[in-house]
């Protein structure tokens, strides 16, 4: 933190906003001590979840949708929130703060891209969802193995290449098989992909970019509930 600003002399409001600055800007050092900082004043972690780190990357988020911001930007945000989640997570995990939802997300068969991938996992953390990102090159027993342990009410898919797009099909029929597609939200995406091929694959929603991908989980999430 810089010699001019003492956290001790701000009130909550004022270091909740110089948190969503601080996350804009990338700096996580400075995001861990703001967190330590309210921790201390008894502000519950979900309260400063909330009104701190996902406040601030719902800025992010919009900026990012609308062109201001740039995935390298985007990437250092997304740092920045995790070191505050980092201090968090325990917290959140002891009080049972309710989260969002739970996300399995993953690069299909025979892709290797992670990029927009790893960005979209650290998005939808920085909105309150639980992530559980299983890496690239997964076959549909990996996506399996891991909706059965974490019983997921999102499952997000990758490809980058032509060629492994159509592993997501198998991935959704496997689902159906098995009796719990209509218990699973499928959001599919990826550079080639585009909404008629989410539609043919029985997906329930192409996301083009990590804002996106956000906002239509948190929506789907709403309608599940009964919210919307």
């Amino acid at each position: 933190m810089s010699d001019d600003i003492n956290l001790k002399d701000m009130d909550n409001e004022e270091i909740l906003e110089l948190m969503q600055e601080d996350l804009y800007d990338g700096y996580a050092e400075e995001i861990e001590e703001e967190v330590n900082e309210l921790l201390s004043r008894d502000m519950t972690p979900y309260e400063l979840l909330t009104t701190g780190l996902v406040a601030g990357m719902d800025v992010v988020g919009k900026d990012f949708r609308d062109g201001i911001l740039f995935v390298p930007e985007v990437l250092m945000a997304a740092k920045a929130m995790k070191a505050g989640m980092a201090i968090l997570r325990p917290l959140l995990a002891e009080t049972g703060a309710p989260k969002v939802g739970t996300v399995v997300i993953g690069t299909v068969k025979g892709d290797i891209h992670d990029i927009g991938k790893n960005l979209v996992s650290m998005m939808l953390e920085g909105a309150g969802f639980e992530v559980i990102n299983i890496g690239i090159n997964n076959s549909v027993e990996q996506f399996m193995a891991a909706i059965n342990e974490h019983k997921p009410e999102i499952l997000g898919m990758s490809a980058l290449l032509t060629t492994t797009m159509p592993y997501m099909r198998v991935v959704i029929d496997h689902l159906k098989e098995v009796g719990i597609r209509k218990d699973i939200i499928v959001l599919v995406g990826g550079a080639p992909l585009n909404a008629a091929f989410a539609e043919d694959i029985e997906a329930d929603a192409y996301c083009r970019d990590a804002a996106v991908a956000v906002e239509t989980a948190k929506k789907l999430m709403a309608i599940r509930r009964g919210e919307l």
